[in-house]
């Protein structure tokens, strides 16, 4: 992985903080990131995040979400869009995730959107991962 992609290093930390069952994982910050981590918590999939300033870029700390037995709230996060090759959809092309049951989150020209949110708004845009 030649290209640096921010966005799946994200998604891995927040994947391997999960199967480890950790409370919480620091990401180094962007808007972008911290966009996703906004969308996440609204769908329910983590407890909550902040952004911590450390006089460089900022990191986005999320505060990862179990079940009362310890079960996993995420399932699965998959990158789909790729710096050496983007996945874009049309408005009325939106993928369904596990028929509904996960979420696609997009980057659209009006922000970070949900699969649902991007049907509703009618946008298109670009298919950032799959979470479920």
């Amino acid at each position: 992985m030649s290209m640096s992609d921010s966005i799946a290093d994200m998604l891995t930390r927040i994947r391997n903080s999960n199967n480890v069952f950790h409370e919480k994982v620091d990401i180094p910050a962007s808007k972008l990131k911290i966009e996703i981590a906004k969308v996440l918590k609204n769908l329910g999939y983590i407890k909550n995040y902040k952004y911590i300033e450390d006089r460089k870029q900022g990191m986005v700390r999320v505060y990862l979400k179990y079940g009362t037995n310890k079960e996993k709230v995420i399932t699965q996060l998959v990158r789909i869009s790729k710096p050496g090759r983007r996945i874009y959809c049309r408005s009325n092309n939106i993928p369904k995730v596990l028929n509904g049951l996960g979420t696609a989150i997009i980057s659209t020209s009006r922000g970070i959107k949900t699969d649902r949110e991007s049907r509703k708004q009618n946008l298109g845009g670009e298919v950032i991962c799959y979470i479920w």
